[in-house]
Order: structure tokens, then C-alpha cells, then sequence
């Protein structure tokens, strides 16, 4: 078993539930981690026995651009396309961020996290 991270992934969305969220738009910022077996790819060295990072990116790059109004909806929809296009991944951990959040204080940010396991 082993682990692959992708962190820190930078977009600029336009998700909330205000008008001027969904105008204006926000930066995020996105970490992933999944699960797998890497055993075969730690062996041979070839990249369609393992995770594919640039997938991962892509999915959330997709996804993020498709307004929501919470951050729990966009996290569950990255989450859902790892687990539906990548057979390989176990499990899956997504932490979506909005950096400094329109909530009338001084707040860095404030992130949503799920995770998964794949039904047996």
C-alpha cells in the first residue's frame, strides 16, 4: 500500500453563497491524498500502474471550475471522480480552501475536508 499527495493546488473559483462570491470569484487552494497499491510501479517503473498526478490535477481544475454554493458540494464532486476514474486509488482525502473567506473577521482561510474509502 502507499500514499500519493497532491498539495496545494492554486485556483481561482468562483463558489459561495453569496452574489458577490459568485461574481467576483475567490482563490482556493486544494490538497489531495489517495491511497494505493503501489507495489507494481515501485517495481517497474511504469507510470499506468500507478496514480496519475496530472489526472488528479485536471479533475480538480475541472470541477473547481463548476460554481457551488459550499464547499462540501465541490469537495464530494473531486472526491467522487477520483474514486469513479482511477480504479488503482483505495481511498481518497480532499481539503478544499477558500483563502481569506468573506465572513466579516480576519480569517485566513477556511476549508472543508472528506474522505472516502472505495465499496468493497
Amino acid at each position: 500500500m502507499g500514499k500519493v499527495v497532491v498539495k496545494n493546488i492554486r485556483v481561482y473559483a468562483h463558489h459561495g453563497c453569496l452574489k458577490e462570491e459568485t461574481i467576483i470569484g475567490s482563490d482556493y487552494i486544494v490538497n489531495v491524498a489517495v491511497h494505493a497499491n503501489l507495489t507494481k510501479a515501485s517495481q517497474n517503473d511504469n507510470l499506468s500502474d500507478t496514480v496519475d498526478y496530472v489526472h488528479i490535477n485536471r479533475i480538480v481544475i475541472e470541477e473547481m471550475a463548476l460554481a457551488s454554493k459550499l464547499l462540501e458540494h465541490v469537495a464530494r464532486r473531486i472526491l467522487k471522480r477520483i474514486l469513479l476514474e482511477m480504479d488503482i486509488v483505495t481511498k481518497c482525502k480532499v481539503a478544499v480552501a477558500k483563502i481569506n473567506p468573506p465572513i466579516g473577521g480576519d480569517v485566513e482561510q477556511v476549508s472543508v475536508v472528506l474522505k472516502e474509502k472505495r465499496a468493497s
